[in-house]
């Protein structure tokens, strides 16, 4: 897409309860249209209950949000920043309108997701399509979006930085345990390589894996979301001292019904299989997450951690990118590359898939539940409302 001049920048993310009064409303809003009774919705409310009804997702938006306006200001880009979410306050339909009430006409959408998926991605594409015609500002306000940054620099650095520095804790927690394995990739020796790291990712429908990406690309394992995964994972492995450590692409959060296939192998079902094959220490990364939101504090830090240590082995969970200073100067060159002024050229890519596309072509990640308004594609099936 061509550069354009926007008026404000549009962070868009999941959203999460702030009470233990909100984690059944919002609940009842990430699985609208399921008809999934409250008994059912208690039951998954489980890790919020513990955290006393917070999820930690909406604190780190706004250190985001803070953090882009700083890195903003330093460079110069008189640029706002607004932050809107798909399932709890503040919603995106109301802060679009008051995006446009206070005089804004073109928005740039950066999205707290980096890998294509239907909802990763398009589902984003959708909530601003819907939004727009909700608020009856279709044709009056215009959205497009960032492309997705899964292989971007700012996006990989800190899990770079983070596993080597995890694999360090590990390797440490073995040695004061006296556990073989322990040393570093200097002297260790090739045939004792006691230590794996875990990629980690959300799951998702197989269906929906095999749906992401544009139509007219193949990818690894048949889907864009897989493939994208495994590309940054070999490229953060080629790029540490310990690059011969054997390391596996995991998932984590499956919902819905068991009948549905989804992404395997969960991350505490390869951790037994790593145990049983007498891996000693393993190192998590999170590899799909932007932020520390309650899957990663729950399905990692709970479940998984209390997994590993329940079969004896050392474990490490590295930090998401967060308000790393590389992930948000990443984040703001790609709004930059979209700007006509303080425009960038460049559009790195650590991985052969990318840099990504601006305007999602026909079919991409498509929504098998039937076509919705969009904004950032070309599928004029998919009733398209934006993103020229």
């Amino acid at each position: 897409m061509e550069p354009k001049d926007y008026d404000a920048i549009f962070l868009a993310s999941f959203g999460g309860p702030e009470g233990q009064e909100d984690v059944i409303p919002f609940l009842r809003n990430v699985t609208r249209g399921r008809g999934i009774p409250d008994e059912r919705l208690e039951e998954v409310a489980t890790h919020y209950r513990a955290n006393g009804g917070i999820s930690p997702i909406n604190a780190q938006n706004r250190a985001l949000k803070a953090a882009l306006e700083a890195e903003l200001e330093s460079r110069g880009i008189d640029l706002p920043v607004l932050w809107g979410n798909r399932n709890w306050d503040p919603y995106i339909p109301e802060t679009l309108q008051e995006a446009y009430d206070a005089g804004h006409r073109r928005l740039l959408a950066v999205s707290t997701s980096a890998y294509s998926s239907y909802s990763s991605c398009r589902q984003y594409r959708e909530d601003f399509g819907m939004a727009l015609e909700q608020t009856g500002l279709t044709g009056k306000l215009e959205v497009d979006k960032v492309r997705q940054y899964f292989d971007h620099p700012g996006f990989v650095a800190p899990f770079t930085e983070g596993l080597t520095e995890g694999l360090a804790a590990v390797r440490g927690k073995l040695q004061a345990s006296g556990t073989e394995g322990a040393v570093d990739a200097a002297g260790q020796d090739p045939d004792a390589r006691d230590v794996h790291v875990l990629f980690c990712t959300h799951s998702i429908p197989t269906a929906d894996a095999e749906a992401s990406g544009p139509r007219n690309r193949e990818f690894a394992e048949s889907s864009a979301y897989v493939a994208q995964h495994l590309a940054v994972a070999t490229n953060i492995m080629e790029t540490i001292a310990e690059a011969d450590t054997e390391w596996s692409l995991v998932y984590q959060s499956r919902s819905g019904s068991p009948q549905t296939p989804w992404l395997e192998p969960d991350v505490n079902d390869k951790l037994a299989e790593l145990a049983a094959d007498g891996i000693k220490g393993v190192v998590l990364v999170p590899l799909g997450f932007v932020s520390d939101h309650m899957e990663v504090i729950w399905d990692l830090d709970t479940e998984a951690m209390d997994t590993a240590k329940e079969l004896g082995m050392a474990a490490a969970r590295i930090p998401t990118p967060g308000i790393h200073d590389k992930f948000v100067a990443g984040l703001v060159d790609l709004v930059r590359e979209r700007t006509v002024k303080d425009h960038i050229a460049d559009r790195p890519a650590l991985t052969g898939l990318g840099p990504w596309y601006d305007v999602c072509t026909p079919g991409c990640c498509a929504n098998r539940r039937g076509a919705k308004p969009t904004i950032a594609g070309s599928d004029e099936a998919d009733l398209s409302v934006g993103g020229r």
